[in-house]
């Protein structure tokens, strides 16, 4: 049982303070409810609930206060989540330097990232990995992009590969260190027989008064599509919603739109499609995220190394 010993003066007082209870804590403030907190830990609400009062009982101050028909963080667990975080960041380093004192990276390497990170990327990565370092597995899981952060808080993956973006943690989120990794640009996808089909290069605003194909709502995407046409002073006419980019460079070939692609993403070679590169350059930031403290480990740090050196060639 992890436990943290806090000496108080001139009082004498010690506090045990479970870090069990701080990891639940982390969670609520991770998840946004106690509900999705204990799902993730595997409680019920009402057993994570009952941890965070303990806690708060040990520290004689309330961690939650009710909220409408919820309950929510005080200040006091807010305060409590910087230290917190600290801790988590601290135990990760300790770990990194232990084993850093092996020269030769071993061991599992869990690495995450969404379809095309995984197919352009990671793959790449776990390949010359695996023939430089002998001793080490890597081990990928496909992903959403809001997902890895998930997996890297739950301490189910070692490295992620992200995508920037307003709902995701900010750069300087204490529990994630976040470094830029490519820029990978937007290219307008037309049929093969379309005017715009012969350009070396197009404003968005001259497809202004096209049918649009648009990734999902709610996806990262979707985002960057509306805020690249939003940009170009217009707002796109939605005709058709898809999820995946060879679905949707399908419905373009049979002339039911255009799209904003990302450069990264394959789409099948048979198709009557044109990718043309866009004036300004609209592009999503692509970042590789690990837990923070946690880039020093000597396999992480290959694979960061590894693609450092893969990216520029990708795109």
């Amino acid at each position: 049982m992890s436990r943290l010993t806090f000496h108080s003066e001139p009082l004498s007082v010690n506090y045990m303070i479970d870090l069990r209870r701080l990891r639940v804590l982390r969670a609520v403030a991770h998840y946004g409810t106690v509900t999705a907190a204990a799902r993730a830990l595997h409680f019920t609400p009402s057993a994570a609930s009952q941890q965070i009062r303990q806690l708060g009982r040990e520290l004689g101050v309330d961690l939650l206060e009710p909220h409408g028909r919820r309950v929510r963080l005080t200040p006091a667990a807010r305060t409590l989540l910087a230290h917190a975080d600290a801790i988590e960041a601290r135990w990760e380093q300790a770990e990194t330097e232990l084993r850093a004192q092996h020269d030769e990276p071993a061991g599992p390497l869990r690495v995450c990232g969404f379809p095309v990170a995984v197919s352009t990327l990671l793959a790449p990565l776990a390949a010359t990995l695996r023939d430089r370092h002998p001793r080490l597995t890597v081990r990928i899981l496909e992903t959403e992009p809001r997902a890895g952060f998930d997996l890297l808080f739950e301490r189910e993956a070692d490295l992620a590969i992200v995508e920037a973006a307003p709902t995701t943690p900010p750069p300087n989120d204490a529990r994630f260190d976040q470094r830029p990794l490519l820029d990978d640009p937007f290219d307008l996808v037309v049929p093969d027989t379309h005017p715009l089909a012969r350009r070396r290069r197009v404003d968005l605003a001259e497809a202004a008064d096209a049918e649009w194909i648009v990734p999902l709502p709610g996806s990262t995407c979707h985002a960057h599509t509306l805020a690249a046409c939003g940009a170009a002073g217009f707002a796109p006419a939605v005709a058709h919603h898809a999820l995946a980019w060879d679905a949707i460079a399908t419905l373009v070939a049979h002339r039911l739109g255009v799209a904003l692609v990302p450069r990264l993403a394959h789409l099948p070679p048979h198709l009557p499609v044109v990718r043309v590169p866009c004036v300004g350059n609209p592009s999503r930031k692509l970042l590789t995220c690990t837990r923070r403290g946690g880039h020093g480990n000597p396999a992480v740090a290959a694979a960061l190394e590894e693609l450092r050196r893969i990216a520029p060639t990708v795109v």
